[in-house]
């Protein structure tokens, strides 16, 4: 008789489906700004690339600080400690809102001496300070709906994540509409419509997660909105579990951010290719991330339960739901590359040019849902710094092989992009030898006891 896991399949698609849904609309925002600005122009759609990767820079400290947090409560479920969940949701909300504030100061005080150092193009850099002046308000809300993301991702209940993302993207598309070419009565702003319009978006979901939280969620049962005092160890736990992801994030988008300011040096139009070819990867890559959240907290979630054995066989269920799930998306993505390719751009000269490029980005997105899973499942075991050591070795390959593509060699667009090849199998392969060598079967470094 087969072993009967106590995660099954449909409890993997019920935590995972809510995610796919709001990575969904997370890329359908990309895209609408995309496809908009590409209409506008080369420079504008680049500058909205460059600037938004720039802002994800500092709101990708805030999401690792999340992860950390998601980690802790996975944690206390499995444990049955339900009533700490709230204290570790509040910790994390007060530290997180404070973050939020330093990088809007960073950001609002810093950027023209930053982008000026890294953007050569004067026209993508002033494109990219208009987009910016807006954007940067979105991090105060960007900082809660993490923290908000982390309590429902670790507590498996994940549906008002699809609620607050398909608002999102509403949201987005209509204020993108309106602003970027000045509809409905609205001032024509371009490229800094594009920004105000995304802050709209951050705002409309922060509100739906304060509103779900209070009317629907059991609060009182995981004693939130308690607001006791401060405890220092339980916010130094929280903060042994997360700086580690923290640096692992800033690195990995850092890194990614370095890898369109070494394109932007080649060119408006290999921007302008890769601008689409971004926009892509993330539809090809949404189900990896949401499989890899999955990953996550499940781990962290049966280790709390004293259920450890069952990690690897659940893994594996990850792992074959996750290519199920991306298999229609593939197929289409691969039938039609030219005509996905034209949706951004009337110039089908340059579409055309971006279909090479689109066809490494389908082969790293079957790499990428491999990977996420196992790479994700380290963190969900609490051993976030070896997460970061793992991610940090194959950012230092990813890199190195980047600038030779770009400042060497100067190939193609579409070799610079196999560049995702090398980081993927690195993670993966070290991701498998820390499964199969390293001692992970404990709990102590998050005991809440």
């Amino acid at each position: 008789m087969p072993q009967q896991l106590s995660v099954t399949n449909k409890e993997i698609w019920q935590i995972t489906y809510p995610i796919i849904f709001g990575n969904l609309a997370q890329t359908i925002i990309v895209f609408v700004n995309t496809v908009f600005l590409g209409h506008v122009g080369k420079a504008e759609l680049g500058a909205a690339m460059m600037a938004g990767l720039y802002y994800l820079i500092f709101t990708t400290i805030l999401q690792g600080f999340s992860v950390g947090v998601q980690i802790m409560v996975a944690r206390r479920l499995g444990e049955g400690n339900l009533k700490q969940i709230g204290s570790i949701f509040e910790h994390g909300f007060l530290f997180n809102l404070l973050l939020g504030i330093v990088m809007l100061v960073i950001i609002h005080f810093c950027t023209p001496t930053l982008l000026g150092g890294i953007i050569h193009s004067p026209h993508i850099h002033e494109a990219a300070l208009r987009f910016i002046n807006f954007r940067q308000w979105g991090i105060l809300f960007v900082s809660m709906n993490f923290l908000f993301r982390a309590l429902y991702v670790g507590l498996s209940n994940t549906t008002i994540i699809t609620y607050t993302t398909l608002a999102m993207a509403v949201v987005n598309i209509f204020f993108d509409y309106s602003l970027i070419f000045g509809h409905f009565g609205m001032p024509q702003m371009g490229v800094a419509g594009a920004g105000l319009s995304s802050v709209l978006a951050e705002a409309t979901a922060c509100i739906f997660f304060f509103l779900y939280t209070f009317f629907k969620l059991p609060y009182k049962t995981y004693g939130i909105f308690s607001f006791k005092s401060l405890e220092w160890p339980l916010l130094g736990r929280v903060l042994r579990i997360s700086v580690p992801t923290m640096f692992q994030r800033l690195f990995s988008f850092g890194t990614w951010f370095l890898f369109f300011a070494l394109i932007e040096h080649l060119g408006e139009e290999p921007m302008a290719i890769s601008g689409i070819v971004r926009s892509v990867f993330l539809l090809g890559t949404l189900t990896a991330f949401a499989y890899g959240a999955c990953a996550n907290t499940v781990t962290s979630r049966l280790i709390g339960a004293g259920l450890q054995d069952e990690v690897p066989h659940t893994l594996r269920r990850i792992l074959k739901l996750s290519l199920l799930t991306l298999l229609p998306i593939l197929l289409l993505l691969v039938i039609f590359p030219k005509q996905v390719a034209a949706l951004y751009t009337e110039d089908l000269a340059m579409a055309a040019r971006s279909v090479p490029a689109l066809y490494v980005v389908y082969i790293t997105s079957i790499l990428m849902s491999v990977t996420m899973v196992y790479f994700e499942f380290i963190s969900g075991t609490g051993k976030t710094l070896i997460a970061l050591y793992l991610e940090t070795g194959a950012l230092v390959f990813y890199t190195i092989y980047i600038y030779l593509a770009t400042e060497v060699f100067h190939l193609a667009i579409q070799w610079v992009w196999t560049a995702d090849w090398i980081y993927t199998s690195l993670m993966l392969v070290g991701s498998i030898i820390f499964l199969k060598v390293y001692p992970w079967k404990t709990k102590n470094d998050l005991s809440g006891h």
